[in-house]
C-alpha cells in the first residue's frame, strides 16, 4: 500500500494560500460593499441631502461646476477609504481576525447611524443617546455576524451612494448650481423716458423695529446715516418682505413674483428678473452674496477671486460634524456666511477715506467687507446706463463687528436664545447694525463725490428681519406667529433722481412691489406678469400681508408699521471705575489670553468675554465685567449651554481697550450692589 502524505494543517492565522485566494477576494469585495453602503447612509447620504436643499452654500462660496463635482466624489468615496484600508491590514492576520475588524466597522457605523435616527425619533440626546447608540450597534453587528440577511440587505444597499450622488445632481434644488439648464430670461422694453442710473443695496436681517428711536422714526442718534438717507428719499414705513429666508426672498423682490417653488435661487431657476429686465439697456454691475440670479451674458463678473474646494471640503466637514453629533446644533447654517474683508480677498480699500475722527476707517479700512469694497469702487458715472446692485451680508450673523469697524472674536456655537443669550445676540446684532450704518454713510459719501447722487435712482432695503424674542428667535414659523413685527417689516428707501425732501409713504408695501416700482422710474416695461404693484401706482386696497416660510404656502400676516421696541436697558454699573474690592470666588474665561497683546491698529478686538463660574453660584447673579478698570458690561449667570459657558459679556465700546496689554477684571455684584473680585483662571 503506497504510503500517503498528510498536509500539515493550515494556519487560519496567516494569509490565504493560493487556493483560498479567489473565494478570499469575493468575500472582501462583500465586505468592502457592506461598509459602503453602510458609509453612505451615515455621511454620503444625511450630507448630500442638506448640501442639495442648500444651493445658497455654493452660491455664497462662489463654486464652480468642478469645485461642486469634486466635492460630491469626496463625500461619496472619501469616507469609505479609511476603513479600505484598515481591512487591507488585517489580510496578513488571517480569516478570524479579518472578520473581527468587520465586525467592528459595522458595529461602529450601526452606532453612528442610530445617534442621527436617535436624534430625530427620540428625545434622548448626550450621553443617553450615545449609549443606546452603542448598544443598538452592538445589537446590529451580532445580527450582522449571525445571519446572512443583514449581510445580503447590506451588498445590495451598497448602490445606495450612486443613488444620493444622482438625486444631488439631478433633482435637488442645488442640481441648478451644477448642471444650469440656459440663460433665458427677457428682456425689458425701453420707454420714453430717461433712464437713470440705479443704486441698489439689499442688507440681510434687519428688522425695522431695529432702526427705530422712541419717536418711531430713524434714530438719527445711533444710525444717522440712516436717518440722513430717510431725510432724503421715500421711506415706506409698512413694507414687508415675503420670506424669512433668502433663497426665496431675494428671488421675490428681483422678479416681482410671490415664491411658488422651492428652486435654487439661480438664474436657470429664474430666468426673468431685474438684471434680464434692464440688461439689453443697461450696463450691469452686480455684487451678489448667496444668489446667482444674474446670467453671465448680462453681468460684468464680480472681481473677488473664488473660493474654491478648499473652504467647500471645510464647512461640509464642519456641517458633518453637526449632523453626526449626538446632540442638537445651536449654529444657524447661514451662520458659515461670513463677508470676507477686504484684505482677505486682496482688494484695495475704497478711497478717499472718509474724515471721520470717531472712526478710524484709516486703520480699520480692512475689515470691510470684501464685496461693499467692490461696490465702492464701481460707483463711478457711465455713459451708459448702469445698475449698481449689492447684496450685503450685513448685519446678519455671524456678529463679529463693532459699530466703530473693529472685528472680534466669538464661539461659533454661543447660543442666541433663552435667558441671557437673546438679550446678548441682540446687542451685538445691534453693534453690527452700528456698523453697517458706518457702511451706508461711506456709499452716500462715495454717491455724493462721484455726482451719482442727485442723478441716481438709490434703493436700499432689505430682505428680511429676523426676531429677538425669548423664545421666538430667528425667522422661521415660530418666530412670525409670535415677532411677526421684528421678521417681516423691513427697512424701504427709494429717493428718486433729483430727490431732495424726505418724504413717507404709509401705504401696503410688499417687496414684490420693488420691480414694478424700479420699472416705473426707470422707463422700463417688464415682459411678464407681476404680484407686485409699483409705488407710483395707487396702493393696494387689502391690509394684511402675505408671508411664506414655504414657497407656494402664504401665510396671512395682520398688522400694520410696529412700534419701537425698546433700548436694550443699560446698567448703571457700565462705564463706572472701580478701585480696590476684596477678593471673593473666581472664574473662567477662556479668551483672557486675548487681553494681553491687544493691537486696536489692526482692526481687532477681544470685546466679547465668555467663561465659567463655580456651580455653586446661583443662575441670574450678575457679574461686571471691567477693561483697565472701568466696567464695560454686567452680564448674568445662566445655566451652562453646549460649551459648558455660564455667562458671556459684550464690550461694544473700542474705548475700553488700549494698544498692548489690558487688565480685565470680573466682579461678583452682590444684592446690595456690592462688588467682589473674582480671581480669573
Amino acid at each position: 500500500m503506497a504510503e500517503r502524505t498528510l498536509a500539515p494543517p493550515r494556519d487560519h492565522t496567516a494569509g490565504p494560500d493560493r487556493r483560498e485566494r479567489p473565494q478570499w477576494w469575493r468575500s472582501e469585495l462583500a465586505r468592502l460593499a457592506e461598509v459602503t453602503a453602510l458609509v453612505g447612509l451615515v455621511v454620503t447620504q444625511p450630507l448630500l441631502d442638506v448640501l442639495g436643499r442648500s444651493p445658497d452654500f455654493f452660491l455664497f462660496h462662489r463654486a464652480s461646476r468642478g469645485d461642486v463635482l469634486l466635492l460630491v466624489a469626496l463625500i461619496a468615496l472619501a469616507p469609505t477609504v479609511p476603513f479600505a484600508l484598515l481591512g487591507a491590514l488585517a489580510v496578513p492576520a488571517g480569516r478570524l481576525i479579518r472578520a473581527a475588524v468587520h465586525t467592528t466597522f459595522v458595529g461602529l457605523l450601526l452606532a453612528a447611524l442610530a445617534v442621527q435616527v436617535g436624534r430625530h425619533v427620540t428625545p434622548l440626546r448626550g450621553v443617553p443617546l450615545l449609549v443606546a447608540a452603542g448598544v443598538a450597534g452592538a445589537a446590529g453587528a451580532a445580527a450582522h455576524r449571525r445571519w446572512r440577511a443583514p449581510r445580503r440587505v447590506l451588498r445590495v444597499a451598497a448602490a445606495g451612494p450612486l443613488v444620493f450622488v444622482g438625486l444631488f445632481l439631478f433633482a435637488s434644488p442645488a442640481s441648478a448650481v451644477v448642471l444650469p439648464r440656459g440663460e433665458g430670461g427677457a428682456a425689458g422694453i425701453a420707454g420714453a423716458g430717461a433712464h437713470p442710473p440705479v443704486v441698489m443695496i439689499v442688507l440681510d436681517e434687519l428688522p425695522l423695529v431695529s432702526l427705530l428711536g422712541p419717536d418711531g422714526r430713524i434714530d438719527a442718534e445711533r444710525y444717522p446715516n440712516f436717518a440722513a438717507l430717510a431725510a432724503g428719499s421715500t421711506w415706506y414705513p409698512n413694507a414687508t418682505g415675503v420670506s424669512g429666508w433668502t433663497p426665496y426672498a431675494l428671488p421675490a423682490m428681483l422678479t416681482g413674483r410671490y415664491p411658488e417653488q422651492g428652486a435654487a435661487p439661480h438664474y436657470s431657476q429664474y430666468p426673468d428678473n431685474l438684471f434680464t429686465a434692464l440688461g439689453g439697456l443697461y450696463r450691469i454691475k452686480a455684487e451678489e452674496s448667496i444668489t446667482r440670479l444674474c446670467p453671465p451674458s448680462r453681468c460684468e463678473q464680480a472681481t473677488t477671486p473664488e473660493q474654491g474646494l478648499g473652504v467647500l471640503v471645510r464647512e461640509s466637514g464642519k456641517l458633518m460634524g453637526r449632523i453626526a453629533a449626538p446632540v442638537d446644533s445651536r449654529v444657524d447654517p447661514e451662520d458659515s456666511y461670513r463677508e470676507r474683508t477686504a484684505a482677505e480677498a486682496g482688494l484695495d480699500a475704497a478711497e478717499p477715506v472718509p474724515d471721520d475722527p470717531k472712526f478710524r476707517w484709516d486703520t480699520l479700512d480692512d475689515n470691510q467687507p470684501a464685496r461693499f469694497t467692490s461696490f465702492l469702487a464701481g460707483l463711478r458715472p457711465d455713459p451708459r446706463p448702469t445698475l449698481h446692485f449689492l447684496h450685503l451680508l450685513m448685519p446678519h450673523s455671524p456678529w463679529a463687528y463693532l459699530p466703530s469697524g473693529a472685528h472680534y472674536a466669538a464661539p461659533e456655537d454661543l447660543p442666541n436664545d433663552g435667558t441671557g443669550w437673546v438679550d446678548l445676540a441682540r446687542a451685538r446684532h445691534l453693534a453690527q447694525l452700528g456698523y453697517t450704518d458706518r457702511l451706508i454713510g461711506e456709499t452716500l459719501r462715495t454717491l455724493r463725490a462721484t455726482g451719482l447722487y442727485d442723478k441716481a435712482l438709490v434703493v436700499v432695503t432689505a430682505d428680511h428681519g429676523v426676531s429677538f424674542r425669548r423664545d421666538w428667535q430667528g425667522r422661521g414659523m415660530d418666530a412670525i406667529e409670535h415677532a411677526a413685527n421684528e421678521v417681516a417689516w423691513v427697512p424701504m428707501f427709494v429717493k428718486e433722481p433729483g430727490q431732495r425732501a424726505g418724504r413717507v409713504d404709509d401705504r401696503n408695501w410688499e417687496h414684490v412691489d420693488l420691480l414694478p416700482t424700479i420699472a416705473d422710474e426707470t422707463h422700463m416695461r417688464v415682459p411678464w406678469q407681476m404680484d407686485g404693484r409699483s409705488a407710483k401706482a395707487a396702493p393696494r386696497e387689502r391690509a394684511d400681508k402675505r408671508f411664506y416660510d414655504r414657497p407656494g404656502q402664504p401665510v396671512t400676516i395682520t398688522g400694520g408699521v410696529p412700534a419701537p421696541l425698546p433700548p436694550p436697558a443699560a446698567d448703571p454699573l457700565v462705564g463706572t471705575r472701580v478701585g480696590n474690592v476684596p477678593v471673593g470666588g473666581s472664574a473662567t474665561v477662556a479668551n483672557r489670553d486675548a487681553f494681553d497683546a491687544v493691537d486696536p491698529a489692526r482692526g481687532g478686538l477681544p470685546a466679547l468675554v465668555w467663561g465659567t463660574v463655580p456651580d455653586d453660584v446661583p443662575d441670574g447673579t450678575r457679574l461686571a465685567v471691567a477693561v483697565n478698570g472701568t466696567v464695560g458690561a454686567v452680564a448674568p449667570v445662566v445655566p451652562p449651554d453646549a460649551g459648558g459657558r455660564r455667562f458671556a459679556a459684550f464690550l461694544p465700546d473700542d474705548r475700553l481697550f488700549a494698544a498692548g496689554a489690558n487688565r480685565l477684571d470680573l466682579y461678583r455684584v452682590g444684592d446690595d450692589g456690592a462688588l467682589r473680585r473674582l480671581t480669573l483662571s
